[in-house]
């Protein structure tokens, strides 16, 4: 009789047990209030992330138009596909420039031709940089806060007496070299034209 009291007392444990741990499993008022606070943080993240954003275009608002964008860029040096990274002012990696689109990283084919730099990107707005703009480039670890280990290609210009970096990544970064020479002879061969057209 106490062996058979004594199985009772313990399935009524184990029951107890279980029933504890599926209220546990079970908890949905809880669950459910965890995702809603969970849901309302990565809202509001998302929301300050877009009022810093709107904030940078408003102080940036006195950057003038970009040059209009030509048909082609006149007799071609190099082109290439890759990915555009996003401007920063000249020197200062995080001072990411958003006004006219310079903030958005997306796809891009560049052309660099006589006439200067032709960056089309495919869903967003083109960038052109006239030759006399360039004023040269170089290979850098990242751009506006985004570090790339294999390399950016970081072109430096001119605009209205801002100077600005752009990053760009070729899909084949060994490209990023030729790129650095080609740019580095355009500006000097449109900076010695200028010169002498001057005097």
């Amino acid at each position: 009789m106490t062996d058979l009291a004594e199985r009772a007392s313990g399935a009524v444990t184990a029951y107890a047990t279980l029933a504890k741990e599926q209220a546990k499993v079970t908890n949905w008022p809880g669950y459910i209030g965890w995702t809603i606070g969970l849901l309302i943080i990565i809202g509001l993240v998302y929301w300050l992330m877009r009022q810093g954003w709107n904030w940078r275009r408003t102080l940036q608002s006195g950057i003038p138009p970009l040059p209009a964008v030509p048909a082609h860029a006149g007799r071609t040096i190099l082109e290439t596909s890759g990915r555009y990274h996003g401007t920063t002012t000249a020197g200062d990696w995080l001072d990411r420039v958003v006004a006219h689109g310079l903030g958005t990283r997306s796809r891009a084919d560049l052309t660099l031709g006589e006439d200067g730099l032709l960056v089309k990107r495919p869903g967003d707005t083109d960038l052109w940089i006239p030759a006399e703009h360039l004023t040269g480039a170089r290979t850098d670890s990242g751009i506006a806060g985004k570090v790339v280990p294999s390399g950016l290609l970081v072109v430096t210009w001119t605009h209205e007496g801002t100077e600005l970096d752009s990053g760009f990544r070729a899909d084949h970064p060994d490209e990023h070299t030729a790129w650095i020479e080609a740019i580095a002879q355009l500006a000097t061969r449109t900076k010695t034209k200028t010169e002498e057209a001057a005097q």
